[in-house]
């Protein structure tokens, strides 16, 4: 039985195990080089994006999976190239319906390649508007207030603290609060 494969340059993501992804990727472009397969495999793409992370206090840029257990790869799909990359350990399968790989989007990999491009690292802020914090630092340390409005891209959340009878909206960094 021959199978058609689509034979142009696309994208496809593949499966694998959580938290091989960067081994995979390497494994695949390790194989495609000593098989000679640089006419079929091009790219081997692991997505990541920066995030700013607040561990002990302090502020620290770390590079976060986007999709965990998957990887993209770049290729001319043909049976040889289909069976190195299937083949590669820790590699569950390709995306598709049945047994065909389906191609990712032109479009889905544009997203991809711009969220992965950001120069912007975003802020990591696990608060939700409506909650209950405690102010640690500045003038208003000690006080309760409720988050109203939260800024991601500066890092930055509008806190409402009752203050003679009213709320008033104060802007904190995500550093100076924490949970009730």
């Amino acid at each position: 039985m021959v199978k058609r494969y689509d034979t142009t340059k696309q994208w496809y993501a593949i499966h694998t195990y959580s938290g091989y992804e960067e081994k995979v990727a390497e494994s695949i472009r390790q194989r495609a080089d000593s098989l000679d397969m640089a006419d079929k495999i091009f790219q081997v793409l692991v997505p990541k994006e920066k995030m700013i992370e607040v561990k002990n206090g302090k502020r620290k840029v770390v590079e976060k999976r986007i999709f965990q257990g998957y990887v993209l790869v770049q290729m001319k799909l043909s049976e040889d190239a289909w069976y190195i990359v299937r083949n590669t350990p820790s590699v569950t399968g390709f995306v598709g319906s049945g047994t065909e790989p389906t191609p990712v989007s032109d479009d889905e990999m544009e997203k991809i390649m711009k969220r992965m491009g950001r120069a912007e690292p975003k802020h990591k802020i696990d608060f939700n508007e409506g909650e209950v914090v405690n102010i640690t630092d500045g003038p208003f340390k000690g006080f309760d207030g409720t988050i109203n409005e939260i800024d991601a891209q500066k890092g930055k959340l509008k806190v409402l603290v009752n203050m003679f009878g009213r709320e008033t909206p104060v802007e904190l960094d995500s550093l100076q609060v924490k949970r009730v």
